[in-house]
């Protein structure tokens, strides 16, 4: 039915034809959750040091990765806190995923977290005591700075707190 040369000929093609990898290697980027999707999955309060104080949803943003799993970051308000834990807490950060933050994990949990005048990004367990801390780096070239929010832009996912930022990555 086929000669030799046409046998050879669709192997060749059938062999040297790209064969597609999306599907076996998901998009590891996050997407932004907004709009009623943020709603339904943002805390109204957060406890954290013997509180439960109210969660400011307009100064909130989640992160959802292709398998479903959550990021949250919110601020909430601290004004019933004392100073010193002020000084590093600001708000709730609660992920499903192992995270790696300036190279350090953080495995899946609810923690308290804030930037503080010493540079540093803090995570805090639920008694305010630091679980881990990480640079934070400044944007100067960010024209509108707002409370909080997450980016993801050509492959890497911040969370800014006004012009401060850590870069976060799943695992």
């Amino acid at each position: 039915m086929y000669t030799k040369m046409q046998k050879f000929l669709i192997a060749f093609l059938l062999i040297g034809m790209p064969i597609p990898v999306a599907a076996q290697t998901p998009s590891s980027a996050p997407t932004i959750v907004t709009g009623a999707d943020l709603t339904k999955v943002l805390p109204t309060s957060y406890f954290f040091r013997g509180l439960s104080v109210t969660v400011q949803a307009r100064n909130s943003s989640a992160l959802k990765y292709s398998d479903g799993f959550l990021v949250l970051a919110g601020l909430v308000d601290t004004s019933g806190y004392s100073s010193d834990i002020r000084q590093k807490y600001v708000g709730f950060f609660i992920t499903e995923k192992p995270l790696t933050l300036a190279a350090k994990t953080l495995p899946p949990g609810e923690y308290g977290m804030g930037f503080n005048a010493d540079g540093k990004f803090h995570i805090l367990d639920v008694a305010a005591n630091e679980l881990l801390t990480a640079d934070a780096t400044k944007d100067v070239k960010l024209a509108h700075p707002v409370p909080l929010k997450f980016v993801v832009e050509n492959g890497e996912t911040r969370l800014y707190l006004g012009r401060m930022y850590v870069t976060l990555a799943a695992q």
